[in-house]
């Protein structure tokens, strides 16, 4: 009767598991949604229709199912998403990308290639998604150079970080759910470096086949350079006080630019009420001097990420005075907003109205498609048309969609990046990364000690730490979790391993292993390469029982083949992040991915069974 009852369980299990995959793949549900129903179905399966075990306990109790929302691998991705958003908070890789692109813009086809590598490597250790939004911008510029469309540069940037990511245990969080599942079916870990050989193996040849196939096998999408240049070269006019307390007193003006705003033109400087007009000779910068200049939006969103007292300068406490505590702790964004008709702003100068708007934030520069005299900034009388620059924090940008004066273009908004705190950032970043490869501390703690030093150092505020944890990734990650536990329990993933096993009875391992790398892959490009990594992980651990092998060799099998997931766009978050802006369709994925995944699999194939010596 026991065998029944659990053989019961173990189809009623597969049922749960399959219509979470038709659910997943399907997408007509949002993934919390799903995820939570998931949850729900097999509380509710294993409480009805109780299943006994061993002596009599539960085969499958409550807590089991649940325990995914405290198991270290989920705490260990969500404490990594808190570093990586760290590290683009305070534009830490901005020191080693200025570099490539100081040495290498004269040579772009090599600096892409270089940019790829350096993704490369930097994914092992990082999170994938602020990686690639570190280097979209990057690879657009040298796409440009070469005349090249950014289809051409994206893709590759994405397949690069996830080659990256197979390389150590914490490259991506698929590597961490497998191995902590894996420690909770044996007992056993899996090493920092466990794969890194074979994993730079298949990493490498994966590069080289990107960086040859992509020209050939991905089409041409037709988007000029125009389009892609958009609006990045409309200047806004911003005025600067050089008060006492200013970095930037006493700086001098070399061939008519300042070095201390060398993405400004200087158009005036006005020096009491004396106006000092261009061209500059001899002219050092004074306590009082306000510089009127114009730059890009990109450049003043620089300029406030090295200096974010800088336009704080022109109007002292009054942009904070009605913040509360929470606002305070907020980032500081830059938006642009429209004057509309009948405004009233239309008609008077920033002198005259004050430099904040409702809800406190305040003027930084202006923009305005006819010509303008020089003048200063506040001394402008507005025009409908005209395009305000505005800075402030998310809570004050949000109180301008009631304001009826302005139109807030919400499209423009960007946090401005606090790059003071990069050199923190580096280092608690850099001594996460030795503390948990080294083993002097557990990968669980060593990075969410990481996450808490970025936010006791102001790097990150908690309000930010809190947003860069992905509710779809805590939800999808402790489903995966809770599915992978019933699969083991009701005897599922031993079923599945068997009917592996027969079906290749006679085979080699090298061929066993072949075999559940293509057939991983293959799921991974349908589902959630974390939920894949999770359902397999225990058939891999029983396949190895099943054949008298080492379970390590079938355990870094899934790893390899979950990150497999090139192609499809929804296989993989940064496969999506780049889908827009490199204007791919859906069956350029394929074109690429496929290959791709196909070339990995016979690399695999042939090195992996030799290293472990099987």
């Amino acid at each position: 009767m026991e065998l029944v009852t659990v053989s019961i369980h173990m189809w009623l299990t597969f049922a749960v598991i399959i219509c979470a995959i038709l659910l997943y793949a399907s997408e007509r549900l949002p993934m919390e949604i799903i995820s939570l129903g998931v949850l729900v179905s097999l509380l509710l399966l294993f409480y009805l229709i109780p299943a006994k075990g061993p002596e009599g306990r539960p085969l499958v109790s409550s807590s089991q199912i649940l325990a995914g929302f405290a198991h270290p691998a989920l705490i260990t991705i969500l404490a990594l998403m808190v570093i990586g958003r760290g590290m683009s908070q305070t534009a830490a890789l901005e020191g080693p990308t200025t570099l490539l692109l100081r040495y290498g813009r004269h040579h772009p086809k090599i600096l892409i290639f270089t940019c790829l590598l350096f993704v490369l490597v930097i994914s092992a250790f990082l999170n994938d998604t602020p990686v690639v939004v570190m280097f979209l911008p990057i690879m657009i510029v040298l796409a440009d150079k070469l005349g090249e469309e950014p289809g051409q540069v994206l893709m590759p940037l994405s397949f690069a970080a996830i080659l990256g990511g197979m390389t150590t245990l914490i490259g991506t969080s698929t590597n961490l759910l497998v191995a902590g599942s894996y420690h909770s079916l044996t007992g056993e870990s899996i090493g920092f470096f466990e794969f890194t050989v074979p994993g730079i193996t298949l990493a490498l040849t994966g590069l080289i086949f990107i960086w040859f196939a992509t020209p050939r096998l991905l089409r041409a999408t037709g988007k000029s350079r125009e389009t892609r240049q958009g609006h990045h070269g409309r200047q806004f006019i911003v005025q600067i006080e050089i008060k006492e307390q200013s970095p930037h007193l006493g700086a001098c003006i070399l061939a008519g630019m300042l070095p201390c705003f060398s993405h400004m033109t200087v158009r005036l400087i006005k020096r009491g009420d004396q106006i000092l007009l261009p061209p500059f000779e001899d002219i050092c910068l004074e306590s009082g001097d306000i510089v009127i200049g114009a730059a890009t939006r990109e450049k003043l969103h620089d300029m406030a990420a090295e200096d974010p007292d800088l336009f704080l300068h022109n109007h002292g406490p009054a942009p904070v005075r009605d913040m509360t505590a929470g606002e305070k702790e907020d980032a500081t964004h830059l938006y642009e907003v429209l004057v509309p008709p009948a405004s009233l702003l239309e008609g008077h100068t920033l002198a005259e109205i004050g430099p904040c708007l409702e809800g406190g934030s305040y003027v930084v520069a202006l923009q305005r498609k006819t010509r303008m005299g020089r003048t200063g900034l506040h001394e402008i009388r507005l025009e409908a048309g005209d395009i305000l620059l505005v800075c402030g924090t998310a809570l004050q940008m949000r109180k301008l969609r009631s304001c009826r004066d302005v139109v807030l273009m919400e499209w423009s908004g960007h946090a401005v990046l606090d790059k003071r705190k990069k050199g923190k950032a580096t280092l608690i970043f850099l001594a996460t990364i030795f503390c948990a490869a080294s083993g002097l501390l557990p990968i669980v703690i060593a990075t969410v000690s990481g996450a808490f030093l970025m936010v006791i150092s102001g790097c990150l505020t908690i309000q930010q730490a809190g947003r860069a944890l992905d509710r779809r990734v805590l939800m999808l990650v402790a489903t995966a979790l809770a599915m992978g536990t019933a699969l083991s329990a009701t005897g599922g993933a031993a079923f599945f391993a068997h009917g592996i096993v027969e079906l290749l009875r006679g085979a080699t391992a090298s061929v066993m292993l072949s075999a559940l790398f293509l057939l991983v892959a293959v799921v991974s490009n349908l589902l959630s390469n974390n939920t894949t990594a999770i359902l397999f992980t225990p058939i891999a651990v029983d396949m190895a029982v099943e054949l008298g092998l080492p379970a390590t060799p079938f355990v870094v099998t899934v790893i390899f083949a979950a990150n497999c997931s090139f192609a499809t766009p929804v296989s993989y978050q940064t496969n999506l992040l780049v889908m827009g802006p490199g204007n791919y369709r859906f069956s350029d994925y394929m074109k690429l991915g496929i290959p791709l995944a196909l070339l990995l699999w016979l690399t695999f194939s042939l090195i992996v069974p030799r290293y472990y010596g099987l």
